[in-house]
């Protein structure tokens, strides 16, 4: 059976503005027909729908770029061995699907819209339970990490410090999900704030979520000893080792732990590029890190540390919105430019510089992580 991936998104485009009643009737569809997979998810399922559209739309809109496809399904593969899928899960998954955009693309649908959804949902199944085979020979499917350092920054802010039992290989600017004690089966992506370390420790930059529960129990009821859970890292924003262009890091809030990560390891890696980061939050306050990055900018000179406060009239430094402040400088065309932050933010940051002449390739985004969606 052959891939067509126009089929597959032309019909998709129908049920995207359906999207909250699709996902609705998926999970409907799927507990109905296979009630012992409930167990597996959270029992408040709002931030899971959301998580399984945005995936969706992914992979939809990449389906016909097979390499980028295969590497973002490998991570899924490998990330869902946490929850104890097996292979046999997909296919519940795959029929559950299938009768979502049957119904939500009725208008449309036909014989020849129902095999290409067939053959792509084969396909990306098999790249993922592949992925999970082969990293069940390497890797556990979670990692326990104590907690050894508990750090309130700010009123919503703490930086937490771990210690995996084992080690946690991953690349800087990836993420991790966390679960803990508190909220069995609820995980939420938290970005790695370091590259990696000779002692297998990862900080992470937790903001306190209103309703947040993962974010609230991290910051406000987590204590130095207690035990997490982590699973396998995911992301693809990671440092270009083999570019000789100078580099521009943007960073909105708590978006800074991976930009953190990244201008470490290049750091560590003996080049010596000129490295900018524009470092953004509402108030002075908030700019959490600024004691430790200004650390860094004295002991590596190629570093410059630019803090930016958007609603503090008073502040005595740069003022304005990131995507703005990008904007008052000369052209970033010839540099390797890393965002992340707030989805706003992050969308208008990257529309200014492309417009600034940036290409699209040079450009590495993600949006803040933590009780959002990415």
């Amino acid at each position: 059976m052959s891939l067509n991936p126009r089929l597959v998104k032309e019909s998709f485009s129908a049920v995207e503005p359906q999207a909250e009643k699709a996902t609705a009737y998926f999970y409907g569809r799927l507990f109905a027909e296979s009630p012992h997979l409930r167990g597996m998810f959270p029992p408040a399922m709002d931030v899971q729908r959301d998580r399984l559209f945005s995936a969706l739309t992914r992979i939809v809109w990449s389906v016909d770029s097979p390499d980028g496809m295969a590497a973002y399904l490998g991570q899924l593969g490998r990330d869902h061995r946490k929850y104890g899928v097996i292979a046999e899960h997909y296919t519940a998954v795959g029929n559950a699907l299938v009768a979502t955009i049957r119904r939500f693309a009725a208008e449309i649908w036909n014989d020849e819209i129902e095999a290409a959804w067939v053959s792509a949902y084969a396909a990306a199944a098999d790249l993922m339970i592949k992925a999970a085979d082969e990293d069940a020979g390497v890797n556990p499917a979670w990692w326990l990490a104590e907690v050894i350092d508990h750090e309130p920054r700010h009123r919503d802010i703490t930086v937490i410090t771990l210690r995996p039992t084992q080690r946690l290989p991953y690349t800087p600017g990836q993420y991790v999900n966390v679960q803990t004690a508190r909220w069995p089966r609820v995980w939420r992506t938290f970005s790695i704030a370091n590259a990696p370390r000779p002692d297998n420790t990862i900080r992470l930059h937790v903001r306190a979520v209103a309703g947040g529960w993962v974010s609230t129990a991290l910051a406000r009821h987590t204590r130095i000893g207690d035990t997490v859970m982590l699973g396998p890292p995911m992301g693809t924003m990671a440092p270009r080792e083999d570019s000789e262009r100078d580099v521009l890091c943007v960073a909105g809030g708590t978006g800074l732990a991976p930009l953190k990560a990244v201008i470490e390891s290049i750091i560590a890696s003996g080049r010596r590029p000129n490295i900018h980061l524009l470092y953004g939050a509402r108030t002075a306050e908030e700019l959490y890190d600024l004691p430790d990055l200004i650390r860094m900018e004295s002991s590596f000179p190629w570093l410059r540390v630019l803090p930016v406060v958007s609603d503090q009239p008073a502040f005595d430094g740069m003022r304005g919105h990131l995507p703005e402040v990008t904007q008052r400088f000369p052209s970033w065309a010839e540099h390797d430019v890393y965002v992340c932050g707030p989805r706003g933010m992050v969308n208008e940051t990257v529309r200014r510089l492309q417009d600034g002449g940036v290409p699209p390739a040079q450009i590495h985004r993600d949006v803040t992580q933590g009780e959002r969606d990415f």
